[in-house]
C-alpha cells in the first residue's frame, strides 16, 4: 500500500509540509493478486493516476472506495487520469444516501459552472455501488463497512486479503467526547468502534486534533491521536498510521504529536505508532488467525424504496432542541411524532413501532433513561434491539448506571450532525437485502463459463423454446436462463422480461448457484436476504423465485433455469420434479454449446 494523500480538509502547500506532504486523501491498495482499491479521491488522487498510467498505460481498472463525499475526499475524482480511458473499468463505491444517488453527488462537482468536464464524460466504463454496513468480496479482498463518527454519513473499510487485515477509518470523532484525552471508559459505539478495528495489521485512523483543539472542534467530527492509539490499543492492532493532518499542522508539529503518544503509551506498548506521510509505501504481512470468522460476516446491502416510510418518534422538552431533531429528520423526509413526556413516548413506541427513537435526556426536566428503560420492557417484538437516541442537555450525575441506550449525544451538537447519525440509525434499520457470498472457486467457475463461448450470444431457439414451455406449465409470467458472470447476470433466454442483464448485486441467481438444489424463495417480502431488493421493491416487482443451478460436465454451477412471479407462491413435490426435468434438458443443451 502506498498514501497518496494525507492532509485534511483542504490541501497545502509549503516548506514546512514536505515530510508528511500536503494532498487530501487517497490511498492505494494492492493484493499479491494484482486486485487494485483506491481509499478516497482526495487531491492526492492527481498524482497516483499519473503513476498508474506511466506503469501501466492507458490500461488500468481498479475499485475505489470513497469514505463520504465532502470535498477533501473527492476533489481528485475529476483529475484521476485512468478514468478518461475507454480501455478502463473502475467501480466506485460510497455509502448510500437518502435522497440523491452517488452518481448524482459525484457530478455536483463536475456541473460546468466549477469544471469544464461532466462526470458523464469520463470515458472509463464505470459503474456505482451504494453502501451501508456489511461486507462484501471484491476480487480476493474481503471489504467490511461501517458507519463512523463525521457530519455526513461515512464508512470506514476494512480490508482483509493475503492473510493480512487494513481498517481505514478517517473522518472519525470519539462518541464520548472525554475519550479524546485518551482517558475514559469505553462504552457503547466507541466500543463497537473498537470491534471494528480488531485485531487489524495496519489501522489507519483520523487523528486531525490535539485534546486541546478538539475541545474548541467538537461535533466537527474528527479525532485525536490520543482516542486513536487508544482504541487501536484496545483492539489490540499492530499498527497505527495517524492521518487527516490539520492543514495548519507543520512537519514538526506532527513529529511531537507521534513523539508524545510514544511516551504516554511507553516502550513495551506492542502498538507501532507513526504518522502517515505522502509516498509513503508499507507492505503489510498479516496473521492470519487475527481474522475474524467468516461466519460473523454479514454482507452489505443497499437502502430500499420503502426506507422513506420509516418513522421517528422524538421526546424532547427543550423547544430549540425539538425543532433541531424535528429539521434533522424531516429534512429526509421521514414522518415524525413528537412528545414532550417520557411517559407518552413510551406509549408511542408501543403503538406505532416506530425505526428510531430520539429522547432527551436532562436529569429534572426530561428522564430519558428511565424512559428508555421502559422501552426496553415494552411486550413487542424488538424492544430490546429498538434504537434510541439519548440527547444529553444536561449532567447527568447518574451517568454511571447500567446503559439502556444505543447510543448517547452530548450537546452541542449541530444539525448536520444530527442528521448523519439519524440516517445511519435508519439505514441500519430499514435494510434486508444481501449480496450473495462468491462461490467456491470463483475464478475457475468464470473460467469454465468463458469457455462455453455462450455469454452476449443472439437468441437461441434452443432456449427460448424451454422458457416458453416453463412459462405455461408453471404459469408464471417469467421464465429465465440465467448465466452469473463476473459482474451481472446475463439472460441467454428471457420469457416475459425485456431486460438483456442486471448487475450481480442484485440477483437471486447469484444465491442459487451456491447449492446443490433448487433454490425456493416463496415470498420475498418475508425473506431477509430479498425483501429490500430493488427488484422487488419496484419493477418487476419479483416476490416468488424458484432457480435450478446449471453445473457443467466439471461440477461448475455456471447459472440457473429460474421460474419468477409477481405473487407469493409454494412449489409442491410434483413442481420440484418437473422443474428438475426443465432444467436437465437446459443443462443438455448447454453442453451442447
Amino acid at each position: 500500500m502506498r498514501f497518496w494523500g494525507t492532509r485534511g480538509s483542504i490541501p497545502k502547500s509549503g516548506v514546512n509540509l514536505l515530510r508528511y506532504g500536503g494532498s487530501t486523501a487517497c490511498v492505494e491498495v494492492v493484493t499479491n493478486a494484482g486486485t487494485l482499491l483506491v481509499i478516497d479521491c482526495g487531491t492526492g488522487a492527481h498524482a497516483l493516476g499519473q503513476n498508474l498510467l506511466a506503469s501501466a498505460g492507458r490500461s488500468k481498472s481498479g475499485h475505489l472506495l470513497v469514505s463520504h463525499t465532502h470535498w477533501d475526499h473527492i476533489q481528485g475524482l475529476p483529475f484521476f487520469a485512468p478514468l478518461f480511458s475507454p480501455e478502463n473499468r473502475w467501480d466506485i463505491y460510497a455509502p448510500r444516501g437518502v435522497r440523491q444517488s452517488l452518481q448524482e453527488t459525484l457530478a455536483g462537482q463536475m456541473q460546468s459552472a466549477y469544471f469544464p468536464v461532466t462526470l458523464e464524460e469520463l470515458g472509463a466504463d464505470i459503474h456505482y455501488h451504494e453502501l451501508v454496513e456489511g461486507t462484501l468480496q471484491i476480487g480476493d479482498v474481503r471489504v467490511s463497512t461501517r458507519y463512523l463518527n463525521h457530519p455526513a454519513l461515512t464508512l470506514g473499510y476494512r480490508l482483509q486479503a493475503d492473510g493480512a487485515s487494513l481498517v481505514y477509518a478517517s473522518d472519525h470523532e470519539p462518541h464520548t467526547r472525554e475519550l479524546a484525552t485518551g482517558q475514559g471508559h469505553v462504552t457503547g459505539e466507541d466500543f463497537r468502534h473498537i470491534e471494528f478495528l480488531r485485531g487489524a495489521d495496519l489501522v489507519i485512523h483520523d487523528a486531525q486534533f490535539t485534546p486541546e483543539e478538539y475541545g474548541r472542534r467538537v461535533g466537527w467530527g474528527h479525532s485525536t491521536g490520543e482516542y486513536a492509539a487508544r482504541v487501536c490499543q484496545l483492539a489490540e492492532a499492530r499498527a497505527l498510521a495517524l492521518t487527516h493532518h490539520d492543514p495548519e499542522r507543520h512537519d514538526s508539529d506532527i513529529d511531537q504529536i507521534v513523539q508524545r503518544l510514544a511516551v504516554s503509551l511507553g516502550a513495551e506498548s506492542p502498538l507501532r505508532v507513526f504518522a502517515a506521510a505522502e509516498g509513503q509505501v508499507l507492505t503489510l504481512v498479516g496473521r492470519s488467525e487475527a481474522l475474524p470468522a467468516e461466519q460473523n460476516a454479514s454482507p452489505a446491502k443497499a437502502e430500499p424504496a420503502a426506507l422513506l416510510q420509516q418513522s421517528v418518534v422524538i421526546g424532547a422538552v427543550d423547544p430549540t432542541l425539538t425543532a433541531l431533531l424535528a429539521e434533522a429528520v424531516r429534512t429526509d423526509g421521514f414522518r415524525v411524532t413528537l412528545s414532550q413526556s417520557g411517559q407518552q413516548v413510551v406509549g408511542l413506541v408501543e403503538a406505532e413501532r416506530p425505526s428510531l427513537v430520539l429522547l432527551e435526556h436532562s436529569p429534572g426536566v426530561i428522564d430519558g433513561m428511565a424512559a428508555c428503560r421502559a422501552i426496553r420492557q415494552l411486550p413487542i417484538e424488538d424492544a430490546r434491539n429498538l434504537p434510541v437516541v439519548l440527547l444529553q442537555t444536561g449532567r447527568d450525575d447518574a451517568r454511571d448506571q447500567e446503559p439502556c441506550e444505543t447510543e448517547r449525544l452530548e450537546a452541542p451538537f449541530s444539525s448536520a450532525y444530527l442528521q448523519a447519525r439519524v440516517r445511519a440509525w435508519m439505514l441500519r434499520q430499514a435494510c434486508r437485502w444481501e449480496r450473495a457470498e462468491l462461490a467456491p472457486g470463483e475464478e475457475q467457475r468464470l473460467a469454465a463459463l468463458r469457455r462455453l463461448d455462450i455469454l452476449d450470444t443472439p437468441p437461441d431457439e434452443r432456449f427460448d423454446r424451454l422458457t416458453r414451455l416453463a412459462a405455461a406449465v408453471f404459469e408464471v409470467p417469467i421464465v429465465l436462463v440465467t448465466l452469473v458472470d463476473r459482474d451481472r447476470q446475463w439472460f441467454k433466454s428471457r420469457y416475459g422480461l425485456e431486460l438483456l442483464e442486471t448487475h450481480r448485486d442484485l440477483s437471486f441467481c447469484a444465491h442459487a448457484i451456491l447449492g446443490d438444489e433448487v433454490m425456493v424463495v416463496p415470498d420475498t417480502r418475508l425473506d431477509d436476504r430479498f425483501a429490500d431488493n430493488p427488484v422487488v421493491t419496484a419493477a418487476p416487482h419479483v416476490r416468488f423465485y424458484a432457480g435450478y443451478p446449471i453445473r457443467d460436465a466439471a461440477g461448475f454451477c455456471l447459472g440457473t433455469l429460474c421460474l419468477i412471479d409477481t405473487r407469493p407462491r409454494e412449489l409442491d413435490p410434483a413442481k420440484l420434479g418437473l422443474l428438475d426435468d426443465f432444467g436437465t434438458l437446459v443443462r443438455r443443451e448447454m453442453g451442447g454449446c
